[in-house]
């Protein structure tokens, strides 16, 4: 049977199953050790501080009226108040509804309604923005007022977020997250490889409002390791921080290892204390030279928003630029099924399917998507995968509509949608095209309803979406090929001969 469950040899330690018994247990276990330090600001909280401003809070948000079970939204940069926020919320038993800090009125708007947000936490240029949809109220974090901690206890598979994530068609839909699927992701990381202890220093560069900062706080109130925050990804000084902080292990993904390696060759690149990285999407070809720039191993993981994650490398299975992307942790089994769902025999490609504990409740709101995913009782990736006689897994490729752009997920169906909102577009269609340095562009295909111009639409774009979004590539055509149904035929838009304008050289092609 084409299906896996990777066993590891340590078995399971202490690791509660929800994150307020987390935070406490970090708490009496390393009082005064420093848990967080933001590079930006120079701000540090020990585990202590964590435990104690994380009750003020959630009596401040209790006194403000939120309740178990409400939405709050947040749209704040890589500031203390965000991790703070999150696990003053689950003390509460309310839902984090973490906003984009690149989302604009459209996308936005759609995940503050959709989601059902009472309340919002917001840094003071979005207030605005969040004002104008309708919330009962929006603060920034200094009008918090402070409390006394509520009464309340957690429950392991009582929701925590509502995670937005950009799926193969539509808007963003909101993937409801209980409390076991942070502390499954934490215990793995430290009951499994990398087997993180009190010891290490991880660090992350990406925004809070994406899960990997999440589960990186996740992973330090369960180890007990003091996590860096930096207040972004910067290419240039990414390793020199590395160093400075005295790092031993962190994630990254997407075009992160790209950019690493192409910054100039530095005599300390080998003088660091990081003892393993873990990246998901290493490209190929740069994996060996990624390990030997740095002399450390870069070792492949798989997760989604939908499930956490769920297979990873390890040691004795790893080799470099092979494409295998491990073999799945002790909470998960993985299939490679034909369309119908039945396991296909070892060797051959097919859809990546998972299950087991931690993962998703569902897609909020939207029961007939939630169904689809977890058709059979297993969760369908969209990606496609062998498995070889060992039991390990090698990534093929995607089957979703789903375009990929340094490390952002980006539906093509929601750019379409907020073209033709423009008075100046018939029809658009929007594709993924490979690029060497993104990994892949977006482009728009238009039929106008009048006289435009790439620049007009990408203007327009830009006041819908976050800017990642915005096609890069323009091309303009009468009309477009369609199926027998009426629907655009996407797959062969690649071979539309129409002129194509580049919006980042300015010029047509």
């Amino acid at each position: 049977m084409n299906a896996a469950r990777h066993t590891p040899e340590t078995p399971p330690g202490t690791i509660p199953d929800d994150l307020v018994a987390l935070v406490r247990r970090a708490a009496g276990n390393w009082p005064d050790k420093t848990a967080w330090l933001f590079d930006q600001t120079g701000t540090r909280l020990t585990f202590t501080d964590i435990d104690r401003e994380t009750d003020r809070l959630a009596g401040g948000l209790a006194q403000l009226g939120a309740r178990p079970g409400d939405r709050v939204a947040v749209m704040l940069r890589n500031e203390p108040a965000f991790p703070l926020l999150w696990l003053a919320l689950a003390k509460l038993g309310a839902v984090l509804v973490p906003v984009n800090t690149n989302y604009r009125e459209l996308d936005g708007g759609h995940v503050l309604r959709h989601s059902g947000a009472r309340f919002a936490v917001a840094a003071p240029e979005f207030t605005g923005l969040l004002r104008s949809t309708g919330l009962e109220r929006v603060l920034t974090p200094d009008e918090l007022p402070a409390g006394d901690p509520p009464d309340h206890r957690a429950v392991s598979e009582a929701p925590t977020n509502i995670q937005y994530t950009s799926g193969t068609t539509g808007a963003p839909k909101g993937c409801v997250l209980p409390h076991r699927y942070w502390t499954t992701l934490a215990r793995s990381l430290v009951d499994d490889f990398p087997s993180l202890t009190e010891r290490d220093t991880i660090l992350t560069a990406q925004p809070f409002h994406y899960i990997d900062p999440q589960w990186n706080v996740a992973a330090g109130l369960a180890a007990g390791a003091t996590l860096v925050v930096l207040d972004r990804f910067h290419p240039s000084t990414f390793w020199a921080k590395v160093r400075e902080h005295g790092v031993t292990w962190f994630y990254c993904l997407g075009l992160m290892p790209t950019l690493l390696l192409r910054q100039p060759r530095h005599d300390d690149d080998r003088r660091h204390r990081v003892r393993s990285v873990m990246a998901s999407a290493i490209p190929r070809d740069l994996h060996a030279d990624l390990e030997h720039r740095w002399g450390v191993p870069w070792y492949e993981a798989f997760g989604m928003t939908e499930t956490g994650g769920d297979i990873r490398d390890r040691p004795g299975d790893h080799r470099p630029g092979s494409g295998r992307i491990g073999r799945p942790i002790r909470e998960r089994e993985v299939m490679i099924a034909d369309e119908t769902g039945r396991p296909l025999p070892r060797g051959e490609t097919g859809e990546l399917l998972i299950r087991g504990v931690g993962l998703m409740h569902g897609y909020h709101d939207d029961p007939e998507a939630t169904a689809r995913a977890f058709a059979g009782g297993w969760f369908h990736t969209g990606d496609l995968a062998t498995m070889d006689t060992e039991g390990r897994v090698h990534y093929v490729g995607r089957t979703k509509d789903m375009i990929r752009r340094s490390g952002e997920n980006i539906s093509a169906d929601e750019v379409e949608r907020a073209l033709l909102l423009h008075p100046a577009v018939e029809l658009a269609a929007v594709i993924a095209v490979p690029d060497d340095l993104r990994g892949e562009e977006v482009k728009a295909f238009i039929v106008p309803a009048r006289e435009t111009t790439p620049d007009e639409l990408a203007r327009f774009c830009a006041t819908q979406l976050a800017y990642f979004k915005v096609p890069r590539y323009w091309a303009f055509a009468d009309d477009l090929p369609r199926t027998p149904s009426e629907r655009i035929a996407k797959g062969k838009l690649a071979e539309h001969d129409a002129p194509t304008y580049d919006r980042a050289a300015g010029t047509w092609l």
